[in-house]
C-alpha cells in the first residue's frame, strides 16, 4: 500500500468517505509503522514517512470503517534513560475511537525479557501482535435527532453513582442480550427505575477502553471498576451488545441520546492520571511504546523508574504539552462528539502536579477554566491522590465541584455515636461553607455522599465493622482498614429482628441526611435497594454478584426502596432542601433564614455546641427567607421545616419552638416509621414530639 501524505490533524485514525488519515505523536521516535490487519490477522506495515512537529502520518486511500490497525514505533531502546522503544511491540493508537478485545497475556507484551537480570533493562524481541487489542477506524456519523442536553443546575442536580454492567446484569427487565450494556443502561425499564428516584445525572464508572490485569485473570478475577485506563476516546467494547468492530461507539451515542430524552445527564468518571501500563515492570501497550520519556512522569536523576502519585505504578505527565492535549482533545471528544454532561476526576490531585506539590492554579486547570466548552461543563474532582499533600477536600478553583470526603465521614460518624461531632455535622448539613465560602465557590461545590463505589455499600456500612476482602485473593490486606462503619451489634447477617430494624432505620438515617443536606447529592447505585457486597469494601475485582445489582428485592428492601422514591420526591418539591446561597442566619422578612435548637425548644448556645455529648438537635429552614430568584425572576419561596436529628441510642423529645417559628407542625417523614404520611400528625407549638433512638422526624410549618 501506497500511503499519501495526509495530514498531521487530528490525531488518530479520520475517515472522510474516500480514506482514513492516521496521525501519531513521538518527540523522540526515529521511524513509525502503520500497521493494517485483515479479518485473519495478516498484517500490512506501511511506514509514515510524513513528520509535523513530531506527528507522523499518512493518507490509506480506500481504508474505511472496521479496519483493524495499530502502530510499530522505532526509536532508542534505552530504559536506563527513559526510552523504551520496541518495534516488535504492536501499539495502540492513544486516539482511537474504538479498540477491539483485551489483552492476550503472554511474555510477548512486555518490552523486555521476562526473568532476565534487572530484567526491565533488557529487550525482548518477541512480536506481540496476537495478543494485543486493535485499534478500529469508526466512522463518526450518527442521527442524534434533536438531542439536547438536560443542563440540570447544579442546585438541582441529584447524582446516581453505578456501573454500566453492575446496574443491567441481572435486571430480569431486560433482555439476555442488552445486560451489561450501555444499550441496557438505554433501556426503558432501567430509565424508568432512575426516573422514579428523580436522578437528574448517572455517574458511570470508568468507561474508557481498559485492561484486565494478568494478575487478576490468573486468579480468576477481573478488573470490574476499570481503573486501568489504555484508551481516552474509545469506549470499553465489552459494554457492547452491537459489536467491537467500531459498534459500540454509535451504542454508546444512543445511550446518551435516551438519558438525554429522559432529562439524565451523563457524567463519565475518567482516569486520566494514570495508564494500565503500570511501571517499569509493566507491559508495552501504548505510550510506553511511542514515547515514555514523554507521556509518564519520571524520576528526573534516574528515569528507568517512574512517579507514582496514583498507586498503580505510573502517572500522567501533565507538565507536557501533548499530555495536555491528549487529555483535552479526549475531554472534548466526549463533550461535543458523545454528548456527555460532565466528568468526574479519579485522583484529581494528581493532574495538579506541576513538580511534586499539588497546584491549584497549575496548566491543567488554567487550560480547563479558559476552554468555552470544558468550562461550562459539570467539573467534578475526587480531590486527592496517594501522594505526599495529597488530601485536598476544598482547595479545588472556581468552576469545580468536589466529592466532599469530609461529609462522608462526618455523617458515618454522627449516626454510629462518635462525640464531639455535632459542630462538624452542622456544617456538613448546610453545605460546607468552611471549605468552599471563601473562595467564591456556592454549596454546589460540595458533592456530598455517604457511600461510593470505593467502600462500602450502604447496606454493609450498618452491618459490618471490618471489611470482608478475602475474595479478592489478597488476605484481606486490601481495601481501606477504618471504614466508620457500625454493625448495630452484630457482625453480618443476622436473624436478630431488632438489630435488622435498627440497620433499616439507620439506612434511612443515612439517606435522608444526605437528602435534605445543602449541596449535591450523590447516591451509591443499589443502596436504595439494600445492594450487599457482603462485607467486602474494596470489589474492584468481583465482576460477578458480588458487584451486581440484585433486582430480586427481599420485603424490607422494597420497604427501602419505597422510602427512597418518596425521600426523593419530596426533596425535589422543597426548594429550601437546595439552595443556590448559602445561610445567612440572620431575617430578611421575619424570622431567620435558619435557626438551631436544642430539644427544650431553645436556641443552641456556644456551650451546648461544645457539649462532647451532644447527639440530638433540631433545624429550623425558613422557606419564606430563599435568596435567590427562579429563571424568570420571580421570588421563590417554600415551606418552612424543622428537622429533628437524634444519634442518641434513646428516644429523645423535641419542643417545639415558640410561636414565633410555627404554631402548628406536622410530620411528613419519620425514619422510624417509613410509611408515616403527611398531614396526619399534628403538634402545636410547646408541644413535645417524639424521636426514637437514632431516627429522623421531619415536620412541616401547617399551612
Amino acid at each position: 500500500m501506497n500511503l499519501c501524505p495526509g495530514q498531521p490533524y487530528p490525531l488518530g485514525a479520520t475517515w472522510d468517505g474516500a480514506g482514513t488519515n492516521f496521525a501519531v505523536f513521538s518527540e523522540s521516535a526515529t521511524a513509525v509503522d502503520l500497521c493494517l490487519f485483515d479479518d485473519d490477522g495478516a498484517e500490512t506495515r506501511v511506514p509514515l514517512t510524513e513528520v509535523d512537529a513530531f506527528v507522523w502520518h499518512g493518507f490509506a486511500p480506500g481504508v474505511g470503517p472496521g479496519q483493524r490497525y495499530g502502530f510499530r514505533v522505532h526509536g532508542p531502546s534505552e530504559p536506563a534513560k527513559g526510552h523504551r522503544f520496541n518495534p516488535t511491540k504492536l501499539l495502540i493508537d492513544p486516539y482511537a475511537q474504538a479498540i477491539e478485545g483485551d489483552v492476550d497475556w503472554g511474555p510477548e507484551v512486555f518490552g523486555y525479557e521476562l526473568g532476565s537480570p534487572q530484567a526491565d533493562l533488557s529487550v525482548s524481541t518477541a512480536d506481540d501482535a496476537a495478543r494485543i487489542p486493535k485499534s478500529v477506524v469508526v466512522d463518526t456519523s450518527f442521527y442524534w435527532e434533536d438531542d439536547q442536553p438536560p443542563r440540570t443546575p447544579w442546585h438541582e442536580t441529584v447524582i446516581y453513582e453505578t456501573h454500566v454492567k453492575g446496574l443491567t446484569m441481572t435486571n430480569p427487565s431486560l433482555p439476555p442480550e442488552l445486560r451489561g450494556t450501555y444499550a441496557g443502561v438505554a433501556h426503558p425499564s432501567t430509565i424508568e427505575h432512575l426516573q422514579l428516584l428523580d436522578v437528574t445525572a448517572i455517574e458511570l464508572m470508568p468507561i474508557h477502553h481498559f485492561i484486565h490485569p494478568q494478575h487478576l485473570l490468573d486468579k480468576d478475577l477481573r478488573n470490574y471498576w476499570g481503573y486501568d485506563s489504555i484508551g481516552y476516546f474509545a469506549p470499553y467494547s465489552g459494554y457492547s451488545s452491537a459489536g467491537a468492530r467500531g459498534e459500540q461507539v454509535a451504542e454508546f451515542k444512543n445511550m446518551v441520546k435516551e438519558l438525554h430524552k429522559a432529562g439524565i445527564e451523563v457524567i463519565l468518571d475518567v482516569v486520566y492520571n494514570h495508564t494500565g501500563e503500570g511501571n517499569h515492570l509493566g507491559p508495552t501497550l501504548c505510550l510506553k511504546g511511542i514515547d515514555n520519556h514523554a507521556y509518564y512522569r519520571l524520576v528526573p536523576d534516574d528515569p528507568r523508574f517512574y512517579f507514582d502519585f496514583t498507586g498503580t505504578g505510573n502517572t500522567l505527565n501533565v507538565r507536557h504539552p501533548q499530555v495536555l492535549k491528549l487529555i483535552m482533545d479526549s475531554l472534548r471528544y466526549w463533550a461535543t462528539e458523545m454528548h456527555v454532561d460532565g466528568f468526574r476526576f479519579d485522583l484529581a490531585a494528581a493532574l495538579a502536579r506541576e513538580l511534586f506539590d499539588v497546584d491549584r492554579l497549575s496548566a491543567f486547570f488554567d487550560i480547563i477554566h479558559q476552554d468555552p466548552v470544558l468550562s461550562t461543563m459539570k467539573l467534578i474532582a475526587e480531590p486527592w491522590d496517594v501522594g505526599e499533600g495529597g488530601y485536598q477536600v476544598g482547595n479545588f478553583p472556581a468552576l469545580w465541584s468536589e466529592w466532599n470526603g469530609k461529609f462522608r465521614d462526618t455523617v458515618r460518624d454522627y449516626w454510629r455515636g462518635e462525640p464531639a461531632t455535632l459542630p462538624e455535622f452542622a456544617f456538613r448539613i448546610t453545605g460546607s461553607s468552611d471549605l468552599y465560602a471563601e473562595d467564591g465557590r456556592r454549596p454546589m461545590a460540595s458533592i456530598n455522599f455517604v457511600t461510593a463505589h470505593d467502600g462500602f455499600t450502604l447496606n454493609d456500612l450498618v452491618s459490618y465493622n471490618e471489611k470482608h476482602n478475602e475474595k479478592n485473593g489478597e488476605d484481606n490486606n486490601d481495601g481501606e482498614s477504618h471504614n466508620r462503619s457500625w454493625n448495630c451489634g452484630v457482625e453480618g447477617e443476622t436473624d436478630d429482628p431488632e438489630i435488622n430494624n435498627l440497620r433499616e432505620r439507620q439506612k434511612r438515617n443515612f439517606l435522608t441526611t444526605l437528602a435534605l443536606s445543602q449541596g449535591v447529592p450523590m447516591f451509591l447505585g443499589g443502596d436504595e435497594m439494600g445492594r450487599t457486597q457482603y462485607g467486602n469494601n474494596n470489589a474492584y475485582c468481583q465482576d460477578n454478584e458480588i458487584s451486581w445489582f440484585d433486582w430480586t428485592l427481599r420485603d424490607e428492601n422494597i420497604v427501602l426502596l419505597g422510602f427512597t422514591r418518596r425521600l426523593m420526591a419530596f426533596r425535589s418539591r422543597h426548594p429550601v432542601f437546595r439552595r443556590r446561597r448559602w445561610f445567612k442566619g440572620r431575617a430578611i422578612l421575619g424570622t431567620p433564614d435558619i435557626a438551631w435548637f436544642t430539644p427544650q425548644g431553645t436556641e443552641m448556645t456556644q456551650e451546648e455546641w461544645e457539649a462532647a455529648f451532644a447527639r440530638s438537635i433540631a433545624v429550623f429552614l425558613n422557606g419564606d427567607e430563599l435568596p435567590s430568584p427562579a429563571p424568570d425572576g420571580s421570588r421563590v419561596t417554600d415551606d418552612s421545616f424543622i428537622v429533628l436529628f437524634n444519634a442518641h441510642d434513646d428516644s429523645v423529645g423535641f419542643t417545639m419552638p415558640e410561636p414565633a417559628w410555627g404554631e402548628e407542625w406536622t410530620t411528613v417523614i419519620d425514619t422510624n416509621d417509613p410509611g408515616v404520611e403527611d398531614d396526619t400528625i399534628f403538634y402545636k407549638s410547646g408541644e413535645e414530639v417524639r424521636a426514637e433512638a437514632r431516627s429522623v422526624v421531619v415536620l412541616r410549618r401547617a399551612r
